[in-house]
């Protein structure tokens, strides 16, 4: 694991000396500089998570100007820049203006070493919150600027989908907690998704979670974070994805996979609205939109002693349940469009085309797995494709009249549309799986049965 990377500026090599050996005993990465006049080419080499700078390099000076000259350099150059001030010469007024100007902390030399190192780790603290907020922050706003992208809005034009998205125009611009109920593949965390673009809260950070990826053990540390030391492991602190949500929009997706146990840890920091790290003491305010999802059938589940109803009221102020693609059959040829369109930029393909039969195919068929079953044979029927037209005769899939064709030989068109997988694909097993619809070891299993 990297250490964190301190640089000391002093003019005083007394000073570098001993404060090198004492943060380099707790297992710093220190580099120092004696002259101010190379703090900047140093900068444009390398990022420092904190930085201790003097106030005063010229002799006979107690102003601290410098200090505070440097200071603003150094926060031009670098605006996440946590930089500690130090000085010999204790003055209240010195101490405000270079908190003022944007220094995280003020020391006084000589130092206690208790003190230094207290406050070197809060600002190593505040470092690590600014660059995950600064990542997280970068997410929100590249989903949000899939607005403006081709293909990223709820297609359908059917009765069902229309009054979905006349009610998520209503509910989006409320804070009032969503569960989105919907069988596999029919765009759960899209919904989602789009809910938080419409909201008050778009500018912010959307976090979601598959709550059903993670282990018993980690829920916790991973919903409510943890502290350095709180357990084997836990070799720093991490916040959790309700910190990191801040004011934006947490997303529970497969909800309904959650243990009992774990509901009610949920559902306490639901009620009061606070999260604890483990290990500490202190607690933190949340202020999130909750949206949650689940294809299990949760009002079931809480007949059956299996979810807690307290805990879905405080889910389910709004409830959406979205339609599976079966009935809603008039939004195939839209959304078959659309997967055909993205399949032809994404493969380099010719432009091609879903004759009237194969499209009657396609609303003949009952979609298992929804949207998300009808993007992949597109998508696979695209790869297999020879001619200016898509044939999903080529799949051995149980398409009506696709499937049972004279001659048809399945394990055979496996292998070929494999082949072609991972040729368009330069041999890369996992795009080529993902293309395919198959997990990578699942795709080295058939790759390992035709000796491919």
């Amino acid at each position: 694991m990297e250490r964190h990377k301190i640089l000391i500026i002093d003019d005083d090599h007394d000073v570098l000396l001993t404060a090198r050996m004492f943060l380099e005993q707790l297992d710093l990465e220190v580099s120092v500089l004696s002259a101010p006049e190379k703090i900047l080419p140093t900068l444009e080499k390398e990022q420092f998570e904190v930085i201790l700078l003097d106030m005063n390099f010229q002799r006979g000076n107690t102003e601290g100007t410098e200090g505070l000259l440097w200071l603003e350099k150094i926060r031009k150059k670098d605006p996440t820049a946590v930089v500690i001030l130090m000085t010999a010469y204790g003055d209240v007024d010195l101490a405000v203006k270079g908190i003022k100007a944007g220094a995280f902390d003020f020391i006084l030399k000589p130092w206690q070493n208790a003190k230094l190192h207290a406050s070197i780790l809060s600002a190593l603290r505040l470092r690590e919150t600014r660059d995950e907020g600064e990542k997280f922050r970068n997410v929100a706003e590249t989903l949000g600027s899939d607005d403006d992208l081709p293909f990223t809005q709820i297609l359908g034009n059917s009765a069902p989908m229309q009054k979905l998205n006349d009610t998520i125009r209503i509910i989006a611009p409320t804070d009032a907690s969503v569960l989105i109920l919907g069988e596999n593949g029919t765009g759960k965390e899209l919904v989602a998704r789009a809910i938080h673009r419409h909201s008050r809260r778009s500018r912010e950070t959307f976090m979601g979670v598959d709550m059903g990826a993670i282990p018993e053990t980690l829920f916790e540390s991973e919903l409510f974070g943890h502290q350095k030391g709180a357990f084997t492991g836990a070799v720093r602190d991490k916040p959790g994805r309700f910190e990191l949500a801040g004011k934006g929009t947490l997303f529970l997706d497969e909800i309904g996979n959650l243990p009992l146990t774990l509901q009610t840890k949920l559902l306490t920091v639901l009620e009061q609205r606070m999260v604890k790290r483990i290990g500490s003491d202190n607690v933190f305010p949340i202020d999130i939109r909750l949206i949650s999802a689940t294809n299990q059938p949760v009002h079931q589940m809480v007949d059956q002693g299996q979810f807690r109803r307290d805990l879905l009221y405080r889910l389910n102020t709004i409830e959406l349940v979205i339609p599976p693609l079966r009935e809603r059959i008039d939004d195939i040829p839209v959304l078959a469009t659309h997967f055909l369109k993205e399949a032809i930029r994404k493969y380099g393909q010719p432009d091609l085309e879903i004759g009237k039969k194969s499209m009657k195919q396609l609303q003949q068929y009952g979609w298992p797995g929804n949207v998300r079953e009808l993007q992949n044979t597109i998508h696979r029927a695209v790869i297999m494709s020879e001619d200016s037209q898509v044939r999903f005769d080529q799949l051995g899939a149980s398409i009506p009249g696709s499937a049972g064709l004279a001659g048809l030989n399945i394990e055979e068109n496996e292998k070929q549309l494999i082949r072609k997988a991972l040729a368009t694909n330069r041999g890369n097993v996992t795009r080529a799986a993902s293309d395919l619809g198959l997990d990578r070891n699942a795709l080295y299993r058939r790759m390992k049965k035709y000796g491919l």
